[in-house]
């Protein structure tokens, strides 16, 4: 009974150790680089957009396919129902010799053709439905570039939430160690009559608010590392540990020109290029709609290879092979104004691309100066919070040394305290936020490093 307590002891023990290594060795370490590049190659939507540029590529290549030749095959049989053959009648000739077929009855057609056509002119709808067809692929690669510019900036916003939320939890983890010093000293002095009930009830009481702020950190961490997995493709209950921290001195706004900036956005912006793509995909679709106000001219050439051939006399029961070239044209005389209004919606059409333009560069000026303000901002911020830690941290280590020599409050040791863990917080928030201030700038000028 002894032996096989301790079997199962051993094995418990055994199971227990590998599952928590294999925990272990499922923790991946990632930089925000590694990071950027597992989404890029994960993504999903990413994907889904890059399969729009595919769609789109492979339309451009059919439209101009039309100004090429098509060859056409196609192939009947019909049967006929049973009638007379045609015959002529000599008169004065003996029967059966007076009567000669002119034309027999065949009841069994077969008839094999094949079409070449080639447009000629049909109004510089080809030309133009190839340009609105090429236009449209190049603003949809612009898209996939922008959703790909809008992937590393989630995932870089995802990083640093993520970093934030563990260096919370990190600084909670500390000041509830030295609460719980704390309190552990206030019991010694109410046990030496030093320090009253409710001194140590104050304590209590901090030190549960921090616990409840414990709590929230640790499902702060689960939910910004769910979130980082979620953009990056791993599994979603994935352990992560970033190797990748805030450099405080790091790109400064000051390092940079606002105009130079706005000048680079107009230059990079992936919308701006889409955008300029579509307007020149909207000037062909203004042609491809007045085509029909000109006529179209087809060159089609026929080869058929039929038995009995219609175009032989006298039919025979045989296959014959015969051609015929033709030139073809049409004209629309009058279709109830159609076209003119084809024109119309089309050239409308391009004055909304062309105020959509417009609106986009005001957008992005304003977009940039705003990012460029809030980088300044945090810029600026990060060395107030240091030195708000500092301060903090030497006014607890003169407040703490004072309450053990008993020539200050419980109370001001509290304060203390509060006092540090929000000026840690708020220098973890500075530089998370420089982060993200800087990763919104470069977005905002089109950088996808």
């Amino acid at each position: 009974m002894k032996q096989n307590i301790a079997t199962l002891f051993i094995f418990s023990f055994t199971f227990l150790f590998f599952i928590q290594q294999l925990s272990a060795q499922q923790a991946a370490t990632l930089s925000l680089e590694q990071s950027i590049s597992l989404g890029l190659e994960n993504s999903k939507s990413l994907h889904s957009s890059l399969m729009k540029v595919q769609a789109a590529t492979a339309k451009s290549s059919e439209t101009n396919a039309s100004r090429l030749p098509q060859l056409k095959f196609g192939g009947t049989y019909t049967r006929l129902s049973e009638i007379p053959s045609a015959e002529l009648t000599v008169p004065y000739l003996p029967a059966p010799n007076n009567k000669f077929v002119i034309s027999p009855s065949i009841f069994d057609n077969y008839n094999l053709k094949l079409t070449l056509q080639q447009p000629i002119f049909i109004g510089f709808k080809i030309e133009s439905g190839a340009e609105m067809a090429e236009y449209n692929a190049y603003a949809i690669e612009q898209d996939y570039q922008k959703d790909k510019t809008e992937l590393i900036y989630n995932i870089k916003s995802a990083y640093w939430n993520l970093f934030k939320a563990k260096q919370f939890k990190k600084v909670i983890d500390e000041n509830i160690a030295q609460v719980q010093s704390h309190l552990k000293d206030v019991e010694n002095m109410m046990n030496q009559g030093l320090a009253t009930n409710n001194d140590v009830l104050k304590v209590q009481v901090q030190l549960s608010n921090v616990q409840l702020m414990q709590l929230e950190a640790a499902n702060g961490v689960q939910l910004a590392t769910l979130n980082l997995n979620y953009l990056i493709g791993k599994p979603l209950n994935s352990e992560i540990e970033l190797s990748s921290s805030p450099s405080p001195g790091k790109q400064q706004a000051k390092e940079f020109d606002l105009e130079k900036l706005t000048e680079r956005a107009f230059a990079s912006r992936s919308e701006l290029k889409g955008m300029e793509y579509r307007i020149k995909a909207s000037e062909a679709a203004v042609t491809f709609a007045r085509a029909n106000w000109y006529p179209q001219i087809f060159l089609v050439g026929n080869y058929n290879y039929a038995r009995p051939n219609q175009r032989i006399f006298p039919t025979v029961d045989e296959f014959r092979d015969t051609w015929d070239a033709s030139i073809a044209v049409s004209f629309d005389v009058w279709n109830w104004g159609q076209t003119s209004n084809q024109s119309q919606q089309a050239q409308a059409q391009l004055q909304q691309a062309q105020d959509g333009m417009s609106q986009l560069r005001d957008g992005i000026t304003m977009e940039v100066t705003s990012n460029y303000l809030n980088l300044k901002k945090a810029g600026e911020s990060i060395g107030l919070a240091e030195k708000g830690v500092k301060q903090a941290e030497e006014n607890y280590r003169i407040t703490n040394d004072k309450f053990k020599a008993g020539i200050t409050s419980n109370s001001d040791l509290l304060d203390a305290e509060v006092a540090l863990l929000q000026a840690k917080t708020n220098y973890t928030n500075s530089l998370v936020d420089h982060e993200l201030a800087l990763a919104r700038l470069q977005k905002s000028v089109g950088e996808t490093k």
